[in-house]
């Protein structure tokens, strides 16, 4: 069986997905982009791994990259199936339009969950209802994205969920004590301070100044917020962290390095993940969940990320979810971590045990029964 899988890039968390899957498959990647997305750190770049890809040449009309070969590609190819993630302007319709000329299953891969009310997804809502209607079978990152799709008329049993993972042999290695004392002499973080971590972008729909607000309203010099990460947001952030007279016990660490990220999740005593809803967004995973739960680090995440809905985040069992924009009961959720070390010691262990099975076997597993599917009723 043959398989062309279109999406934009593959990402630094993709490798081993990517890598896992072409060894049960023929499959050809063709990446679209450049990586210049607005949601993607550039300083992230690209990369390849162990399957056959190719990074395919293109121009920009406006904000639709546009790669003048991939139709071409695609059709010459003799494809049996083909995937398509959600995104691509141009690359998504493409492959749509080669499927159904083909007469081949197509199999959409999406972790929107939400209607997006930008101006262009209000206007291109008819195509997107029918890709969502008549794909062969959708694979999704959870079960929140499940819902969504079945409340828009998709039926269940073409939805697949490929529960979004990371590689876990990659961010579960321990660190040692003299990594973890030379992050905090670095960052001037004396021992014995619990570490409130959040690392990403510093972009609006973080909802970043809630964690602000609701870790100065702790009003303890126990605890040190570290924020990891760079964005157009930061400078508010700095003056927020200014006004509510915390600068001390605050840190901006700047860009890190995704490999070189493992001593920060190991300092925390919580990682802190506040997304908000915005007519443009709404969290569809968010893999650094996956990534702190592999250093044993509890989270505490707005019900508007998808991890927390797609059942990752577990409240009162592995971390604990509250509502978006909500920053007392963010305050009182940190609380009672910080206090509690019996409490916290039982959190981090059922993290580390929860993401023990959710690796990129199960991710792929998703994939796999999709395409079962759409060969066996095709």
């Amino acid at each position: 069986m043959k398989i062309a899988f279109v999406t934009n890039i593959c990402a630094h968390y993709r490798v081993k997905t990517f890598e896992t899957l072409a060894r049960y498959y023929d499959i050809d990647y063709y990446f679209f982009s450049a990586g210049d997305e607005w949601y993607w750190q550039q300083q992230h770049g690209v990369r390849a791994g162990d399957f056959h890809y190719e990074y395919l040449p293109g121009f920009r009309l406006g904000r639709t990259r546009i790669t003048p070969t991939l139709p071409w590609k695609l059709w010459r190819g003799n494809y049996d199936v083909y995937i398509k993630c959600i995104n691509g302007r141009f690359a998504l319709p493409m492959t749509y339009l080669i499927a159904r000329l083909k007469r081949r299953p197509f199999i959409l891969w999406t972790g929107i969950w939400m209607r997006l009310q930008t101006p262009f997804h209000r206007l291109a809502w008819p195509l997107t209802c029918h890709i969502y209607r008549h794909a062969d079978a959708i694979v999704v990152y959870g079960e929140h994205v499940k819902r969504y799709l079945v409340s828009e008329g998709v039926p269940a049993e073409r939805i697949f969920v490929a529960a979004h993972a990371v590689d876990n042999a990659a961010y579960n290695r321990p660190v040692t004590e003299e990594e973890k004392a030379s992050l905090r002499e670095q960052l001037g973080i004396a021992p014995g301070k619990k570490v409130v971590l959040y690392l990403g972008r510093l972009v609006e729909e973080k909802g970043l100044p809630h964690l602000v607000e609701a870790f100065a309203s702790l009003q303890r010099d126990d605890a040190m917020l570290v924020i990891v990460g760079t964005g157009p947001e930061k400078e508010c952030l700095e003056r927020l962290v200014s006004e509510r007279g915390i600068t001390d016990r605050v840190r901006f660490t700047g860009y890190v390095l995704p490999e070189k990220t493992m001593p920060h999740y190991a300092i925390a005593w919580v990682y802190v993940f506040p997304s908000i809803t915005t007519p443009y967004f709404k969290e569809p995973w968010g893999l650094v969940v996956n990534e702190a739960f592999n250093q044993g680090v509890p989270v505490i995440a707005t019900d508007a990320v998808g991890a927390a809905a797609g059942g990752l985040v577990q409240d009162g069992v592995n971390g604990f979810v509250v509502p978006e924009r909500n920053s007392a009961v963010l305050t009182r959720a940190l609380q009672r971590i910080l206090d509690d070390a019996d409490l916290r010691e039982r959190l981090s262990q059922n993290a580390r045990k929860i993401i023990a099975g959710w690796d990129n076997e199960r991710m792929v597993l998703g994939f796999r029964q999709a395409i079962e599917y759409v060969i066996r009723n095709h």
